[in-house]
């Protein structure tokens, strides 16, 4: 879904489309990862795209903080909520945060991770806008929403550069706005319908 116009939304797209790159077989055989790192090093399209999604965001409702999905979710985050006046908070890997954490288990193809945020980065009642680069199976976006409940946020939009719609990640996410600029409906390019993250 898109919150921005139609019109709008599809300009966006191409453009930021255009600068993506699939990589084969990355990091392992079978997965296509999608390499933002072209958009993210041409001024013109990294600042479409942060654009787009502090519009996105901001249509959504007022917000107390934008919570940034480890890792590209850093690099996405922090403009967006400097641009709207918010604090920024990051949702990190087991093991990579030095105080207090709450946690939360998401599954992987094939194995089990922990999303972690320090226990004091949310307050009760805060609303709270999720930022990641990509949606593939839903896994790591449905772990950072847990965190933000369980701290007594509430999620009011969750956004991502790029969503592998073909995964269906967005079924974890029901219930929750959500919103992504670009859009791989089909599986990509005769490799198997494996996600990146």
């Amino acid at each position: 879904m898109m919150l921005m116009k139609e019109d709008s939304a599809r300009t966006l797209e191409a453009q930021l489309k255009a600068k993506l790159r699939i990589v084969p077989n990355f990091p392992r055989g079978g997965v296509n990862f999608i390499d933002i790192t072209p958009l993210l090093s041409d001024p013109i399209a990294f600042r479409s795209a942060i654009d787009g999604m502090k519009e996105n965001i901001a249509i959504a409702g007022e917000l107390d903080v934008i919570v940034g999905i480890e890792a590209r979710g850093f690099i996405l985050g922090p403009p967006i909520a400097y641009n709207l006046g918010l604090g920024f908070v990051p949702a990190r890997k087991r093991g990579k945060l030095p105080h207090e954490k709450v946690s939360a288990e998401y599954t992987l193809e094939y194995s089990t991770e922990f999303l972690e945020m320090h226990s004091d980065a949310i307050k009760p009642g805060q609303r709270v806008g999720l930022v990641d680069d990509l949606l593939a199976t839903g896994g790591t976006a449905e772990a950072a929403v847990k965190l933000v409940e369980k701290m007594g946020g509430s999620v009011s939009c969750i956004g991502f550069l790029v969503e592998l719609d073909f995964l269906k990640g967005i079924e974890k996410l029901r219930g929750y706005r959500t919103f992504s600029l670009v859009h791989f409906r089909e599986q990509l390019e005769g490799l198997p319908a494996k996600g990146s993250t």
